[in-house]
C-alpha cells in the first residue's frame, strides 16, 4: 500500500501559492508551449493575436507572456504570488504586471480581446472567475485555457507517473498536469468551447527533467526529505535508460477556447 508524502488537504490556495517557493527553478525548467497552440487560438479566435489585448491570468514566471508577446499581442500580467511574480518582472520587466488571480479581475467591463489562463484555470473558483471573464471579455472576444500534459502513451513517461503515484499515495488527479485536463475542468457553462490537442515533444537534460517534475506542486507540498528521496532514485533510474544525460520529454497541449 503506498504512503502519502502529502499534507491534507492537498488541493486549495496554499498549493495554488506552494510555486512561490521554487519560482527561479520554475522558470528555468517548465516548458513552454509550441508555436502550434498559437495557431490554434488564433484559428478558433477568428482574428490574429498580434494587437489583441490580453490577459494572461495566472502568468506565473511568463513562460506564456513571453510566447503571447512573440505572437504580438499587448499583454498584461496578472499573478498572485509574490515569488512567481517577481520572476516574471525579472525576465520581462516592461510588461505590465498586476497582482491578482482570476476570481477578482482589476479591469473595466468589455476591456479584454483576449483572456488565458495557461496552467491556471483549475487554482480558481470557477464560478466567480466565469463571471469575471464574462465581465472584462468584449463581445467577440475570446477565452482560451490551456494546460500542458505529460503524454503517457509514451513508456516511460508512464512508468514514472506509476511510480509518482506509488511514492506519494495520491490518485492520478493529484499529478496535475502530468494527467488529462479535459476532466473536471468546469468550463463556463454559457460559453461554447472548441477543443484542440496540439502534441509536442522537447528534448532537456536528465537535470532540467527532473528540475522540471520537482518543480510541480505534489512535490512542493511534500515532506522536502519525501521529495528529495523520489527525486534522486528517479535520477538514478534515469541514468541508466538515458546514458547520454538526454531525455525526450513529450505533451500535448490540450486547449479549450471559446468565443464570447
Amino acid at each position: 500500500m503506498a504512503t502519502t508524502h502529502l499534507p491534507h488537504p492537498a488541493r486549495g490556495p496554499s498549493r495554488a501559492l506552494s510555486f512561490d517557493r521554487a519560482a527561479a527553478q520554475y522558470a528555468a525548467a517548465r516548458p513552454s508551449y509550441p508555436d502550434t497552440l498559437f495557431d490554434a487560438v488564433e484559428d478558433i479566435a477568428g482574428r490574429l493575436l498580434r494587437g489583441a489585448r490580453t490577459l494572461d491570468v495566472g502568468a506565473g514566471t511568463g513562460i506564456s507572456t513571453r510566447r503571447l508577446l512573440d505572437r504580438g499581442a499587448r499583454v498584461v500580467a496578472v499573478e498572485p504570488g509574490p515569488g512567481m511574480a517577481a520572476e516574471l518582472r525579472r525576465a520581462l520587466p516592461d510588461v505590465p504586471l498586476v497582482r491578482g488571480d482570476g476570481n477578482r479581475l482589476p479591469f473595466a467591463a468589455g476591456s479584454a480581446d483576449l483572456i488565458t489562463y495557461a496552467q491556471s484555470w483549475h487554482w480558481t473558483d470557477h464560478a466567480r472567475s466565469a463571471a469575471e471573464v464574462r465581465r472584462v471579455l468584449r463581445p467577440g472576444g475570446t477565452l482560451a485555457l490551456w494546460w500542458n500534459v505529460t503524454d503517457s502513451s509514451v513508456p516511460w513517461l508512464a512508468a514514472q507517473e506509476e511510480r509518482l503515484v506509488r511514492f506519494f499515495g495520491v490518485g492520478p488527479e493529484e499529478l496535475g498536469p502530468r494527467r488529462s485536463a479535459v476532466q473536471d475542468r468546469d468550463l463556463p457553462p454559457d460559453l461554447v468551447f472548441t477543443y484542440r490537442r496540439v502534441p509536442w515533444t522537447r528534448r532537456v537534460s536528465l537535470a532540467t527533467h527532473l528540475d522540471n517534475l520537482g518543480s510541480h506542486s505534489v512535490f512542493l507540498i511534500a515532506d522536502d526529505d519525501a521529495a528529495r528521496t523520489f527525486l534522486a532514485e528517479e535520477r538514478a533510474r534515469l541514468r541508466t535508460e538515458f546514458p547520454d544525460g538526454t531525455v525526450e520529454e513529450a505533451y500535448v497541449v490540450e486547449l479549450h477556447a471559446a468565443v464570447r
